[in-house]
């Protein structure tokens, strides 16, 4: 088994960032040729999503969408910290994702990447990679 800590550092409140390469470098440190990844945040303003790689716009238009579902400031939040939406949101794209390695390689889609979801940035966060065979 193989398990990584990672750190990223978020540069906007609510962005998207393509994290595959790094998880591609970490299944060949691991010499792992079939199994799972797990990808898991320990933030509950932050978490991951596998999406379309090929149009910028599909980011965009989801960190839009995000926020006309759960708008920023809602004069009925309650939640102290002002975050309310960035703990909705995480809640919907969820703290992990599983990935299948075959062949030492992720499968996807022709268009999928994953991406590390932040929520309630600018922040430096970390996120946990665990790679199993079999």
């Amino acid at each position: 088994m193989y398990l990584k800590e990672h750190t990223i550092s978020t540069q906007h409140a609510q962005q998207m960032s393509k994290i595959t390469n790094m998880i591609r470098e970490d299944i060949q440190e691991s010499g792992v040729k079939e199994g799972t990844v797990l990808v898991f945040s320990p933030h509950t303003t932050a978490g991951f999503t596998i999406n379309e790689n090929a149009d910028p716009d599909v980011v965009h238009d989801m960190l839009l969408g995000f926020d006309k579902v759960f708008p920023t400031e809602q004069p009925y939040y309650r939640h102290m910290e002002g975050n309310s939406h960035a703990h909705m949101k995480t809640s919907l794209v969820g703290p992990s994702q599983t990935l299948i390695i075959h062949k030492g390689e992720i499968i996807f889609g022709i268009w999928q990447d994953l991406y590390f979801c932040e929520f309630d940035g600018p922040r430096n966060r970390k996120f946990y990679v665990k790679i199993v065979e079999g």
